[in-house]
C-alpha cells in the first residue's frame, strides 16, 4: 500500500495536525496525514470558536504565515467580535464563533485541495526508528509507512482516559478510542512524559431553552474577519446568550462532590488554571454566589448548544440537576454530559525551538503533546513543525520566529525555555513586546517571511505591501501637513482637549489621547487626501495606530534591539557548564537540561539569575 517514501508523515487530524499537513505539503514536501478518523479532521472539541484574547493575534499570524485557520474561520464563522476595544491597539482581540459542523468540513475540503497531501485512517502504534533518526511510523495493522520526518500530533488521545463522576473508560475524545503504544516506545528511547487533563461541559437542545431570562450577547454591528485576504464579512449573524449559576446551583453541585473524580483522588493531573471546571470555580471562589455562563449556539441550522463556563466531570445526574436551576435552563434536555480527560504529553524542554525533538532527528512535537491548550495554540505550533520539518529534510536553514516578532515566537521560546507543568494557554501579558505583536499589523511582521518560505502566495504579498506604503504615506502626510487654530480647535474643544494659538503639524495633535481619526476627517485637508488615495478601514486604522503610539512602539523596538544583540551571542552546543564553578548549583542543573542555544534563551530560563548570566558572558569573552 505505501512502496514510495514520504517526505512528511503527520499523525493526528486536528489543529496541529491539519496545519503542519497544509505547511509542508504547500512548501513541496509529499505529505501523509494519517488519523484515527478521517471524519474529524479539524474538529472543535470543546468550544465552536476562535480567536479571543492574545489567541486571536496568533490565528492573524498563522493567516499571516500562509495557514489556513483564519481562512476556514471565516469561512464558517456565525459571528465576530473585537474583544478589549476600550483598552489600546495592543490589547484589542478578534474572536468569532463557528458553525462547527461547517468548520471541520472546510479543513477536510481545503486540505483535500492541497496538492502533495494523502490521508490514511487508521491508529499509529509506534515510531520506525534507525540509530537516532525517525525513518517512518507503524499503524496499529502492522504496516509500515517511511519518511523522513514525522510530525506527532496526537492532542488529547494518547492513552486518554474519560472521566464522569466515578465512571471511567479509555477515549481520546467522547465517542472516540484512546491512542496507545507511542508514549510507551517513546519513554524507551528516553523521553519525559507527564499527565494533563482538561475538560468539557454538556451540549445540550438549544429548543430546551429559554432564552427570554437571559441576556443577549450579539456580535459586532460593523464585523471583520481573520483573513487578511478577501475572505467574505458576515452579514447575518447569530446571537449567542449569557446567564448566570446561583447559590442553589452550587449548592447542588457540592452534593456530588465525593463522587467528583477532581476530589476524590481519581485525577490526579493537573488541568487548565485558566479554564477551571464549574466545580473547581466554586471550591476555590467560595465567598462567590454566581459565575457567567456563556449560551453558543453550535452552528448556523443545528439546534445543539454549548454551555461556555460550566465545564465538570461531575456525575451525570448531578449536572443535569443543578443545571436546571440555571435560569433559562429550567427544562433543558441533554445532547451528553460533560467531562474531564487525561492524556500523556512530553515537557516541551525535551525539543529545539525549531520543535524538532533534541532525542531523535526529524522528529516534531505540536499542539497538546507539548502542554498547550487551545486550538489556536495547537494550530501555530502544527504549523511551525510542518515548515521546519520540510526545511530540515532539504536541508536549509530553520525557521524561528523571535519573541517580539509574533506571539508564536512567545509561544514556542516559553515553552522551549520554561517548560510547563500545567497546560499552556496564550495571553498578551506574556508577551513583553506587545505594541509591536499588534492583531492589525500580523500582515506586515509576517507575509514578507513567508513569501520568502514559499508559503504566502503573490497576492498575499502584493496586498501586504500596499497596505504598507499606503499607511506610511498616510502617516508622512500627518507629519507634514499644518492645521490653523481655526480649524482645529472646535475639534479640540469638542473631546475637552486644550486649545491651540498657533498653527503645528496634524502630527502632535492627532497624537493627543481623545483625538481620533473620525475627528481627523473633519477635517477638508484630511478627507480629500483619503478621497484621493481610496484609503480602506485597514489602512486608516493602521495609521492611526502608528500615529498615536509611536512612541510606545519605537520604546519596544529599541528594547528589542538591545535584546537581540544577546541573542547574537551564542552558546556551543557542547558547552561544559560544569567548568563554571560561579554559576549557582540551579542554573547549573537547569543550563545542563535546556541546553539554551543564546544567551538570551539562557537568561530566559527559570533559576538562571542575572549574576549566572553575567557569569557566562564573561567566559564567552563578552
Amino acid at each position: 500500500m505505501f512502496e514510495k517514501e514520504y517526505d512528511v508523515i503527520v499523525v493526528g487530524g486536528g489543529h496541529a495536525g491539519a496545519e503542519a499537513t497544509a505547511a509542508a505539503a504547500n512548501m513541496g514536501s509529499k505529505t501523509l496525514l494519517v488519523t484515527m478518523n478521517l471524519q474529524t479532521i479539524g474538529q472543535m472539541s470543546c468550544n465552536p470558536a476562535m480567536g479571543g484574547i492574545a489567541k486571536g493575534q496568533i490565528v492573524r499570524e498563522i493567516d499571516a504565515l500562509g495557514g489556513y485557520s483564519g481562512i476556514i474561520t471565516d469561512k464558517s464563522a456565525i459571528q465576530f467580535k473585537m474583544l478589549n476595544k476600550s483598552k489600546g491597539p495592543a490589547m484589542w482581540s478578534p474572536r468569532a464563533q463557528n458553525d462547527r459542523m461547517r468548520f471541520a468540513e472546510e479543513w477536510r475540503l481545503a486540505l483535500e485541495n492541497t496538492p502533495n497531501a494523502d490521508f490514511y485512517q487508521e491508529m499509529v502504534s509506534g515510531l520506525l526508528v534507525e540509530g537516532d533518526r525517525v525513518v517512518g511510523v507503524r499503524t496499529s495493522l502492522g504496516i509500515d509507512i517511511k519518511s523522513k520526518a514525522v510530525v506527532l500530533t496526537n492532542g488529547t488521545f494518547l492513552n486518554g482516559l474519560i472521566h464522569i463522576g466515578e465512571k471511567q473508560f479509555g477515549g481520546g475524545r467522547a465517542g472516540e478510542k484512546a491512542a496507545t503504544g507511542i508514549t510507551e516506545q517513546l519513554t524507551d528511547f528516553g523521553f519525559d512524559s507527564g499527565r494533563m487533563k482538561t475538560g468539557t461541559p454538556p451540549r445540550v437542545d438549544g429548543r430546551s431553552l429559554d432564552y427570554s431570562q437571559m441576556i443577549p450577547q450579539p456580535g459586532d454591528e460593523n464585523p471583520e474577519k481573520f483573513s487578511y485576504l478577501e475572505s467574505k464579512i458576515l452579514t447575518n449573524q447569530r446571537d449567542c446568550h449569557m446567564t448566570h449559576t446561583s447559590a442553589l446551583v452550587h449548592d447542588l453541585l457540592r452534593e456530588g462532590f465525593d463522587r467528583s473524580p477532581m476530589f476524590n483522588g481519581r485525577i490526579k493531573s493537573i488541568g487548565p488554571r485558566y479554564c477551571p471546571s464549574i466545580e473547581d470555580k466554586i471550591n476555590r471562589f467560595a465567598d462567590k454566589d454566581a459565575h457567567q455562563i456563556f449560551v453558543e449556539p453550535e452552528g448556523w441550522h443545528t439546534v445543539e448548544v454549548y454551555v461556555n463556563g460550566f465545564s465538570t466531570s461531575l456525575p451525570e445526574d448531578v449536572q443535569y440537576n443543578a443545571l436546571k436551576s440555571v435560569k433559562g435552563f429550567e427544562n433543558v434536555k441533554f445532547f451528553r454530559p460533560g467531562y474531564a480527560i487525561e492524556y500523556d504529553y512530553f515537557p516541551p524542554t525535551q525539543l529545539k525551538h525549531t520543535l524538532e525533538t533534541k532525542l531523535i532527528k526529524n522528529l516534531y512535537f505540536a499542539g497538546q503533546i507539548n502542554g498547550t491548550t487551545g486550538y489556536e495554540e495547537a494550530a501555530s505550533q502544527g504549523l511551525m513543525a510542518g515548515i521546519n520539518a520540510h526545511l530540515k529534510i532539504n536541508e536549509k536553514e530553520s525557521f524561528i520566529l523571535k519573541r517580539d516578532e509574533a506571539y508564536i515566537g512567545v509561544l514556542i521560546d516559553d515553552l522551549i525555555t520554561k517548560g510547563t507543568e500545567e497546560p499552556y494557554r496564550m495571553f498578551t501579558s506574556r508577551a513583553e513586546y506587545r505594541t509591536l505583536l499588534r492583531q492589525d499589523n500580523a500582515d506586515l511582521r509576517l507575509t514578507p517571511k513567508s513569501f520568502g518560505l514559499g508559503l504566502a502566495s503573490k497576492e498575499r504579498m502584493v496586498r501586504m505591501e500596499k497596505k504598507q506604503k499606503e499607511a506610511e504615506s498616510f502617516v508622512d502626510f500627518f507629519r507634514k501637513t499644518s492645521f490653523s487654530p481655526e480649524e482645529i480647535n472646535p475639534i479640540l474643544e469638542s473631546v475637552s482637549s486644550s486649545t491651540v494659538r498657533q498653527s503645528d503639524k496634524l502630527f502632535k495633535v492627532f497624537s493627543r489621547p481623545r483625538v481620533t481619526m473620525d475627528h481627523m476627517l473633519q477635517l477638508d485637508v484630511v478627507s480629500g487626501f483619503v478621497k484621493q488615495h481610496q484609503f480602506n478601514s485597514e489602512v486608516l486604522e493602521q495609521a492611526e495606530i502608528q500615529v498615536k503610539y509611536s512612541g510606545y512602539i519605537e520604546k519596544e523596538k529599541n528594547n528589542a534591539d538591545k535584546l537581540h544583540r544577546l541573542e547574537n551571542v551564542k552558546i556551543p552546543e557542547d558547552f561544559d557548564y560544569s567548568k563554571l564553578k560561579s554559576l549557582s548549583y540551579e542554573a547549573r542543573e537547569k543550563l545542563e537540561a535546556i541546553r539554551p542555544v543564546t544567551i538570551s534563551q539562557a537568561s530566559r530560563i527559570s533559576g538562571v539569575s542575572p549574576s549566572d548570566v553575567s557569569v557566562l558572558l564573561v567566559f564567552l569573552g563578552r
